[in-house]
């Protein structure tokens, strides 16, 4: 009896049962600075947004959320690609960072949070101060006339 072995779907098939044992999944994002903020925007997809975290411990950023999908009784699943669990991002912020002004808002699956530069790290232009050599003496108007 010849048995046919696929290695590719042996190898999705372990990759896939990984994947569902990890508690934490990462969320794609992106970061820029725009002026005097960075934006971080983090794709949710089919998140709650009463699920989201947002934590600022020090200079520790921290983003959780968790996604649940719906099981139904009597419901045989053909596929479910989509994952649930838990989702994880931590960032350093370093110095220079408005840790009170930080804000979020979360829209169509993406969460955007906006974290301000603080004044003390803007750009800013350094006034330049003159020494005067001598005080200024003004003359008087009157002239007075020397006769020779």
């Amino acid at each position: 009896m010849a048995m046919k072995f696929d290695p590719f779907r042996e190898l999705d098939r372990v990759a896939g049962a990984l994947m569902e044992r990890q508690d934490l999944k990462l969320m794609p994002m992106d970061l820029y600075r725009e002026r005097d903020h960075y934006i971080l925007n983090a794709d949710l997809p089919g998140i709650d947004p009463g699920s989201v975290d947002i934590d600022v411990d020090g200079q520790l950023l921290t983003i959780r959320a968790e996604r649940t999908l719906r099981s139904e009784e009597g419901v045989k699943w053909l596929t479910r690609e989509r994952g649930s669990g838990s989702f994880l991002r931590q960032l350093n912020l370093g110095q220079g960072i408005d840790i009170d002004g930080i804000s979020a808002r979360y829209e169509n699956g993406v969460l955007s949070v906006t974290i301000p530069v603080s004044e003390k790290a803007k750009p800013r232009k350094v006034q330049i101060e003159t020494a005067q050599s001598s005080p200024v003496i003004e003359q008087s108007q009157e002239t007075e006339s020397v006769e020779a």
